[in-house]
């Protein structure tokens, strides 16, 4: 199959596009590589033995992704967005322009080019603070940040375009806590600036470039009073992504699906959990909680499973050995090159 690769060079992406190209894919990757290396692209071809077609464009503009199609697409794998729940607080607009229009001019591009099978990457930010766990698909939607909002809303366009053409094919994928790294450390999670996530940010104190962590909340209701997350492996995240393809290729209209392992670790069972990978100490310091952090959020993952024949197989331990192994060997991440 040809398949389109937005934001391809990013995490998530990359490690799909190795998966992709392994299964024999033809693989077009666009992406503006403002939060992302070419680097990444360049080991992924490494990894899978094949190359890849690589363009650095923008999705919202027409000329960028009418370069993207040339040559046929029969899919397109949408991850293009910005993702700093903080950052969107400060700059909505951006969020909203890049995000939801990104993701417009991609629909349009696609019905000129006839193309009608979409897999997007999607978050499990849409449910906000939900009532119980594990959730599932069918809980209620309270976005509590302009990030959150951008997936919510691109859910929406995405299910009113296949409302309105009954020949098109999607499926929105709700990631819960992605983690890990490809078992070969060349490629893995390379955040720019001030990680948004947990594992990058301990693995960072464990190579020397924090002192410390910050673990905000220990009064939570769970057993040791750290918050509670439901970790995914990314190469299992990437595996997802390949099964939701074959999905769109077999069935008409919009599905969701979550993606998650179905249980949960705490902030401090994913420390100890590091220390043993890495065989590092990782202070921690004690904050206040967070605005808007819940105490646990775990994903109910049985529609995946039954309906795209998906689990996650991965677990803890593995994607914290997988995450020390790209930091140990990468310690500044993509850039520069340590070759």
């Amino acid at each position: 199959m040809k398949v389109l690769v937005t934001g391809g060079a990013g995490y998530i992406g990359s490690h799909t596009c190795v998966l992709l190209l392994e299964a024999g894919h033809t693989v077009t990757v666009i992406d503006n590589l403002c939060n992302s290396s070419a680097i990444a692209l360049a080991r992924v071809q490494e990894l899978a033995g094949r190359p890849l077609r690589f363009l650095q464009g923008d999705i919202r503009s027409r000329t960028d992704l009418s370069g993207a199609f040339e040559g046929g697409v029969d899919a397109v794998i949408h991850f293009a967005a910005l993702k700093a729940v903080g950052e969107s607080c400060d700059e909505p607009l951006r969020y909203f322009d890049t995000n939801i229009g990104g993701t417009i001019a991609l629909m349009q591009a696609m019905e000129t080019a006839g193309v009608s099978k979409l897999v997007f990457s999607s978050s499990a930010t849409v449910y906000g603070q939900p009532d119980s766990v594990p959730v599932n698909e069918g809980a209620p939607l309270r976005v509590t940040n302009p990030y959150g909002r951008t997936k919510l809303v691109m859910e929406q366009l995405i299910q009113d375009w296949c409302a309105a053409r009954p020949e098109l094919s999607a499926v929105l994928l709700r990631y819960f806590n992605p983690v890990g790294a490809h078992p070969s450390g060349r490629i893995g999670e390379d955040p720019r600036g001030e990680p948004n996530n947990l594992m990058p940010c301990v693995a960072q104190v464990a190579v020397g470039h924090r002192s410390h962590l910050r673990v905000f909340g220990d009064d939570y209701a769970t057993p040791d009073g750290t918050g509670i997350r439901d970790y995914l492996h990314v190469m299992d995240l990437a595996q997802a992504h390949l099964k939701a393809l074959e999905y769109v290729g077999l069935h008409n209209g919009c599905e969701i699906f979550n993606l998650g392992a179905g249980h949960g670790h705490s902030v401090i069972e994913l420390v100890r959990a590091f220390e043993s990978a890495s065989g590092r100490n990782i202070p921690m310091e004690i904050m206040k909680r967070r605005s808007g952090d819940v105490a646990e959020l775990t994903a109910d993952p049985s529609h995946a499973n039954v309906r795209l024949g998906w689990s996650a197989e991965r677990d803890l331990s593995m994607a914290c050995a997988d995450a020390w192994r790209w930091q140990k060997a990468n310690p500044l991440g993509f850039t520069p090159d340590p070759e």
